[in-house]
């Protein structure tokens, strides 16, 4: 008689060096018994690795990264990293909250990105393993004054691997003193080809989002959530980016999607719980690999590297323009200056939740 017993996910932890300021980095190794192995840093919860089966059972790491902890401490694209504050643009870099006006970095021309100048992403967090969840678990407390934020900020971020081939990111975080603003998500880039494969615009992708926001020419939403009906914003049926990349254009002379969607309802879908929304399909036919984003957030942002310019990566790699692409669930940027977006304030006593799940499957 056979009997199916799940087999647990084994996570491992080694020493992947030390930063320039002397703090120690571990990194944790994640693999079920399919094979399927996730690679996390505690610098920043930067994922470095994510090896997944194609159509033919091999292997193939499908996510951009560096080999080095130097490169990583530097990092421009942000490849893999936990963004906070705030991910994505805050216009004029700064914001007023009940009254009080704070000054962020402006480290994106006029305007402040991806929670300023030593955001989430260049920090060691506390970390450690849950055996019984099987899962890392990493925590973080942001002081008051943080690049600018108000509010002592505490986050936890638990990444899981399941047996479903599904990598799992739950934030949770509150404000202990005075109100705050607040918008996590992961920087991860991928390329279901595989990460030096060279380009995605042979991808197939869907996202569930009947309306967009159009952007300014400093990438800043004008507050406008427009139908993406009739425009080369209509991704709701799977689309080659090949037929559409070339002609969206973002700053002069670069062209490509950096653009937040706005999600449609949200439903259930077999294992992942209810209230997610399944927010993406991104599909390679060469590799036949599929990964399905779902997420509890209102909106994702597209960003298909339109800036990369051959930067060297791990294990050799070159990548330049459209070698990859980011799929990062969150709130609207720059939600704290239109008050038609969903509101990104934290109060004492409320309790900031987001989920996230990759899921990875292959089609013959």
């Amino acid at each position: 008689m056979n009997i199916d017993v799940k087999m647990p996910t084994v996570i491992t932890q080694d020493d992947f060096g030390t930063t320039s300021g002397g703090q120690n980095v571990s990194r944790f190794t994640m693999k079920n018994s399919h094979g399927m192995t996730v690679q996390i840093l505690d610098l920043g919860g930067i994922i470095t690795s994510i090896v997944v089966p194609d159509k033919h059972g091999k292997f193939e790491d499908i996510t951009t990264g560096f080999d080095t902890l130097t490169e990583y401490e530097s990092n421009p694209p942000y490849f893999g990293a936990i963004i906070g504050r705030i991910a994505n643009r805050i216009h004029g870099a700064k914001f007023t909250l009940d009254g009080v006006e704070y000054q962020l970095a402006q480290n994106s021309g006029p305007n402040h990105i991806h929670g300023g100048l030593i955001g989430f992403d260049k920090k060691v967090w506390e970390s450690s393993v849950n055996n019984e969840n099987e899962s890392v678990v990493l925590n973080l407390v942001s002081p008051d004054g943080d690049e600018g934020y108000p509010g002592t900020l505490s986050l936890s971020v638990v990444y899981q691997l399941s047996e479903d081939n599904e990598l799992s990111i739950n934030y949770t975080a509150t404000v202990a003193d005075k109100p705050t603003i607040i918008n996590i998500t992961n920087h991860a880039y991928f390329n279901l080809a595989g990460h030096a494969a060279g380009s995605v615009v042979d991808h197939k992708l869907m996202i569930n989002a009947q309306t967009y926001l159009p952007k300014n020419e400093d990438g800043v939403p004008t507050g406008e959530i427009a139908p993406v009906e009739g425009t080369l914003f209509d991704l709701r049926s799977s689309v080659a980016l090949s037929e559409r990349i070339s002609q969206v254009f973002g700053a002069p002379d670069v062209h490509g999607y950096d653009h937040n969607f706005c999600l449609s309802s949200p439903t259930c879908t077999g294992a992942v719980v209810a209230m997610t929304r399944h927010a993406a399909r991104l599909f390679d036919r060469s590799s036949g690999r599929i990964m399905d984003v779902f997420t509890d957030q209102p909106g994702i942002q597209l960003y298909t590297g339109n800036h990369l310019d051959g930067l060297k990566g791990k294990q050799s790699a070159v990548y330049n323009q459209h070698s990859c692409l980011a799929l990062e669930t969150q709130n609207y940027p720059d939600a704290v200056h239109h008050e038609n977006f969903p509101s990104c304030v934290l109060r004492p006593g409320e309790t900031y939740q987001h989920k996230c799940i990759y899921k990875f499957t292959v089609h013959a």
